[in-house]
């Protein structure tokens, strides 16, 4: 509709005559039908008349006009020049096309593909759809030029980290053997708490590990491994290995603290006390017969999803352990004992190559009761903010559980009481160990409590000795009377053992409530730190440390600064355990002609990479 309609409007007498809105003035259309109407006698009308509407009129004529344009041609016609710059490639050295080529590499690296995914079909077409104007290089590019360049880039900001505010660092250490190639490594990781009391973790190398594995050759790597990153040895505070005996002696030839990993610690003992007891290790062989026959024959597995789903239970696979972890042997018994009335409900109609007695099942039920806080425990130091703090109070903990009746204990006592033998052999050294016993009372969540009083005064005297050089400390703190009697509103009543506990955290509330916060004679200031520390109830477990110390530094700064060197180290070699893991991905049937130079540059990036990676 034209704009004019604005200032005019139909006859209601006749049609063929217009309305102004401004006058009385009435206007022929020009026309004796619609067909033949115009506009043009009431613009004039306007233009004569009404000189400022006439003025309105013309500017939303034109604004009319414009949008008109605008819907018929709403981009204007590119020219041939812009046509083909829009279809030409990218030089190989433009940024745009470095940018994709990084993507492309950081892709390789962390999602472990192999570089030859860049010469697949499927690939290349999704990369020509994304953009058509990228060229893409071969993977002899990727991997002699794209992978050296990003390794170098994420070592400088790695060498960076490391040059840091750093009080202490703590390491890992493992050796892996690939199985589709012979390939051995050598790893080492390093954590550290930073001045913000952050767990900080990098990978330091998982480098080619080629000859015999003797003490003497492994202490050499180490010594190498750490001039490479220019790490002093004052630093080093601890280093965590599994038990193997080349090892531990390589760390004592290196000068080094050794560690021995917490998580094979209590492999050995589980099997010194429980596996290998006869009646047992007869169990978890018929287990692995059964397993075994459901896993190499795929007709006897789809009978038993049948049965599965006949008792209403999701179609799952029985567990197969591994003979060198005691927990996937835990995990086997649970998966058995979870489908019993399956495997009974199956044997009516088929043939399994050996079987469960009533005996075997109630064997099993107590051993899986038996081994459950030992599976709570190796989850819990397993895990990645773990430190050499926890291992004191859950072996106190387990101890504790261990000496206590149950209900359970049925046809398992002399396994039981083999289990508390192995675990207070095998961990006899902790507990005079100055490493774990200071961690542990610089840890707010358990301090002194976990300790008797013998024990406890040595670490006061362990920790004093570390702060005689920021301040004269009386090493013989002597109760106070006053203070003592002030504090007895804080003591927690004694609980007497029950007969049949069987929960391991209601052993840490136990010990808990048995030690009553010593408040000792304050004679300097960092006595009167330690004191003060001491004498403070303990954070709850579910609390984050670092996070306690992060928000007391200014109260007991010496104290924090002792936190931030003995809480750095891990209890377990798992971020060395992981990282194989993730080696057995980088080198595997696809690329099992992959260089060692070239798997460990992958490996430092997919680990390394993401630490510095914009979110």
């Amino acid at each position: 509709m034209s704009a004019v309609w604005k200032h005019f409007k139909v006859s209601e007498k006749d049609a063929k005559f217009a309305v102004c809105s401004h006058c009385p003035a009435e206007l022929s259309r020009g026309g004796t039908s619609a067909k033949t109407y115009s506009t043009s006698s009431l613009i004039q009308h306007l233009k004569s008349r009404h000189p400022d509407q006439h003025a309105e009129y013309e500017k939303d004529a034109a604004a009319a006009s414009a949008a008109k344009r605008k819907v018929l041609s709403p981009t204007p016609t590119p020219s041939v020049v812009d046509f083909l710059e829009k279809t030409k490639r990218f030089a190989s050295d433009s940024a745009k096309a470095k940018g994709i080529t990084k993507k492309i590499m950081e892709f390789i690296a962390l999602d472990d593909q192999p570089f030859s995914i860049v010469e697949d079909v499927g690939f290349g077409r999704l990369i020509d759809f994304i953009e058509p104007r990228y060229t893409m290089p071969s993977r002899r590019y990727f991997s002699d030029v794209c992978l050296p360049e990003m390794y170098n880039v994420v070592s400088t900001q790695v060498h960076e980290l490391l040059a840091t505010d750093i009080t202490a660092l703590s390491f890992t250490t493992d050796i892996w053997s690939s199985d589709v190639s012979p390939t051995s490594m050598l790893s080492l990781t390093a954590q550290w708490i930073d001045k913000d009391f952050k767990l900080r973790k990098v990978v330091l190398h998982s480098q080619e590990f080629r000859g015999s594995h003797t003490a003497a050759v492994i202490s050499n790597a180490f010594s190498k491994m750490f001039d490479t990153w220019h790490i002093d040895r004052s630093k080093v505070h601890a280093v965590v290995s599994d038990n193997a005996r080349n090892v531990t002696k390589a760390m004592e030839e290196s000068g080094l603290k050794g560690i021995r990993c917490t998580a094979h610690t209590i492999q050995l003992a589980v099997h010194d006390g429980l596996l290998s007891q006869r009646s047992i290790a007869d169990v978890i062989a018929i287990g692995r017969k059964m397993i075994g026959h459901f896993k190499h024959s795929p007709l006897a597995y789809t009978h038993l999803q049948s049965v599965q789903e006949q008792f209403g239970m999701p179609p799952k696979r029985l567990q197969q352990d591994v003979s060198t972890r005691w927990n996937s042997t835990y995990y086997m018994l649970e998966s058995l004992f979870a489908q019993k009335r399956v495997l009974a409900a199956y044997l009516a109609d088929h043939e399994l190559p050996a079987t469960f007695t009533a005996y075997h099942w109630v064997l099993i039920e107590n051993v899986l009761s038996l081994l459950a806080p030992f599976e709570q425990i190796t989850k819990e130091i397993s895990s990645s903010d773990s430190s050499v703090a926890d291992v004191i109070p859950l072996l106190a903990a387990l101890k504790r559980l261990l000496n206590k009746e149950a209900e359970t204990d049925h046809g398992v006592k002399t396994t039981k009481s083999a289990l508390l033998e192995a675990v207070s052999t095998r961990f006899s050294q902790v507990e005079s160990e100055p490493l774990y016993c200071i961690a542990t009372v610089l840890d707010p969540r358990y301090k002194d409590n976990y300790f008797d009083v013998g024990k406890k005064q040595r670490t006061r005297e362990m920790i004093q000795a570390e702060l005689e050089p920021l301040g004269d400390v009386d090493g013989q703190g002597t109760h106070s009377a006053g203070e003592a009697g002030n504090n007895t509103d804080r003591k927690r009543a004694r609980t007497t053992d029950e007969p049949h506990t069987s929960s391991l955290s209601d052993m840490f509330e136990e010990i808990l409530q048995e030690n009553i916060p010593n408040v000792l004679q304050r004679t300097s200031s960092t006595a009167q730190q330690l004191d003060c520390y001491l004498s403070d109830v303990p954070i709850p477990r579910s609390n984050n440390p670092l996070e306690y110390w992060r928000n007391n530094q200014s109260r007991f700064p010496d104290l924090a600064q002792m936190a931030r060197r003995y809480l750095s180290a891990p209890s377990t070699s798992t971020d060395s355990e992981r990282l194989f893991s993730a080696a057995s991905h980088i080198i595997d049937e696809k690329r099992n002609r992959l260089s060692c130079e070239k798997a460990e540059k992958l490996l430092f990036i997919k680990k390394n990479l993401p630490l510095f990676l914009k979110k």
